[in-house]
């Protein structure tokens, strides 16, 4: 059986509602129209540079409007787009770049921060694209199959490895329809994205624009009052935030109020605290709480704000399109319901890039193993107990305490590591790690140390020398037993 196909997104929206506005950035206006000229001009540009229809190529870039051109770009082409995070030191750069098979990758850094890795680079604050007509436009591919991967994101998994996370336009086609049928669609939407492109939160905005037909405001970074001067003016209708952020905006906001057009706080990120959601009731700021991942292209169950209150903790029921169940059968499970949480949609991963190990592991009879603990109340409303096990969540980046072991480990003085999350009232959690020592070192030297391997955000805020690490009979880490110690400390 064929594949579904499509008209390119970008260029059938050009054709449909060309004087439209699609992207608002810095204060300038681009039109549909122009969006699809300048990724033309952009998809020339990288033809030219050897990119070719199936090319595995690397994004490492802020928010910016070229990026978005570019994406759209690489779209014109048939390029696979790998997104990858702007914050990631240049060893876990290199590892995703080498894994995903990239042969070229776009940047807008120093290229001080790639040097040492054989590849086509192309320096995007050194580059305009060639304001000339193209006068062969073959390579431009006319349509997309629903079963082609569009991007791959890399999300850390429980063994320390990224996993590059394969998502195809029919995984972004249904996260956008999915999402329009639960949060409606209105002529005057408009999107405000202040949250990072490279995130599987940012990309689905800019999918959303070109299928929706309406504007992304963008943002280079967060800016709480900006974005709440915008709010109140009624130039965004809905904003995808995590808590930190909403915390930010709720602080500056002060007594002022949002304008009547804002109909959507689209909150992800982990379950807000129960005084925040109290204080928007109050000002009338419409919240709605999600559950979502890489995997699964954006959110997968949301809360109505109508249910903030009496559901308080929950995650919503999942979109129209999309199944959730728990399995009993998990070694999480107990008497009250509890299990493992299991996701099933047309917006769910077909897998991971050259993974069969964890894609063996992840699917079962067409559902997918979120590896999350929750459970559903006897109305259907989805509760989830623990992100992952034992996921870090900080200021909406997920942090895998694994991950930071395998590094610590590498330390020559360190022989033993744990992490695990310590609640902070800025970035909800950040990471601390118990380590068994081989001989004296002090912690700022290893933070120092680990400064230089992974990314900011992942290093841990404390480090503890303790003289053993609690395990269980199969010598397994017992995470548990190290948030007991943390909270004796």
């Amino acid at each position: 059986m064929s594949s579904t196909v499509m008209p390119i997104w970008v260029t059938q929206r050009a054709k449909l509602t060309p004087e439209r506005n699609g992207l608002i950035f810095k204060g300038t206006s681009y039109t549909f129209q122009d969006i699809y000229e300048e990724a033309k001009k952009w998809a020339n540009l990288l033809y030219q540079k050897g990119i070719r229809n199936g090319d595995h190529v690397g994004i490492w870039m802020n928010n910016n409007a070229k990026t978005v051109f570019i994406i759209h770009a690489l779209q014109l082409i048939g390029a696979k787009t790998i997104l990858l995070n702007r914050k990631l030191h240049k060893e876990e750069l290199f590892w995703q770049l080498d894994n995903s098979r990239t042969t070229c990758l776009i940047h807008d850094g120093d290229r001080a921060a790639i040097d040492g890795f054989s590849i086509c680079e192309i320096q995007v604050n050194e580059h305009e694209p060639t304001f000339i007509d193209i006068p062969d436009e073959s390579f431009l591919q006319d349509e997309c199959s629903m079963d082609d991967v569009c991007s791959v994101m890399y999300t850390s998994g429980t063994t320390g490895k990224p996993k590059g996370v394969l998502q195809t336009y029919g995984n972004h086609w249904w996260s956008a329809t999915g999402s329009a049928l639960n949060l409606g669609l209105n002529h005057d939407d408009a999107w405000l994205a202040a949250v990072p492109l490279f995130h599987i939160s940012g990309y689905s905005i800019l999918m959303r624009s070109v299928i929706y037909g309406i504007p992304v405001i963008l943002y280079e970074r967060f800016d709480e009052a900006a974005i709440n001067q915008e709010l109140i003016n009624g130039n965004a209708t809905i904003i995808s935030v995590v808590t930190a952020m909403l915390r930010r905006l709720l602080d500056n906001l002060d007594n002022s109020t949002y304008s009547p057009k804002f109909r959507c706080m689209l909150l992800g990120g982990g379950p807000a605290p129960f005084p925040i959601l109290k204080e928007c009731e109050e000002k009338n700021i419409p919240v709605f709480q999600t559950y979502g991942m890489t995997e699964t292209s954006s959110q997968i169950v949301t809360l109505a704000p109508e249910y903030a209150l009496t559901k308080l903790g929950s995650a919503g029921k999942p979109l129209f399109p999309c199944q959730v169940k728990i399995d009993l059968t998990a070694e999480e499970s107990d008497q009250f319901g509890s299990g493992e949480i299991l996701v099933k949609g047309p917006n769910v991963t077909s897998g991971y890039f050259e993974r069969p190990d964890a894609n063996e592991q992840a699917f079962q009879n067409g559902w997918f193993r979120t590896g999350d603990i929750g459970y559903l109340d006897p109305d259907g409303f989805l509760y989830v107990l623990d992100r992952r096990s034992d996921l870090i969540i900080s200021g909406g980046e997920n942090i895998y305490p694994a991950e930071i072991e395998s590094v610590l480990l590498s330390h020559p003085s360190v022989c033993e590591a744990g992490v695990v999350g310590k609640d902070d009232p800025t970035w909800g959690q950040v990471p601390v790690a118990f380590v068994v020592l081989s001989q004296q070192v002090n912690e700022a030297a290893i933070i120092s140390w680990l400064k230089e391997k992974i990314a900011s955000y992942k290093v841990p805020k404390q480090i503890i020398a303790v003289d053993y690490l609690p395990r269980n009979a199969s010598n397994k880490l017992l995470r548990k037993e190290l948030r007991n110690w943390l909270h004796m400390k």
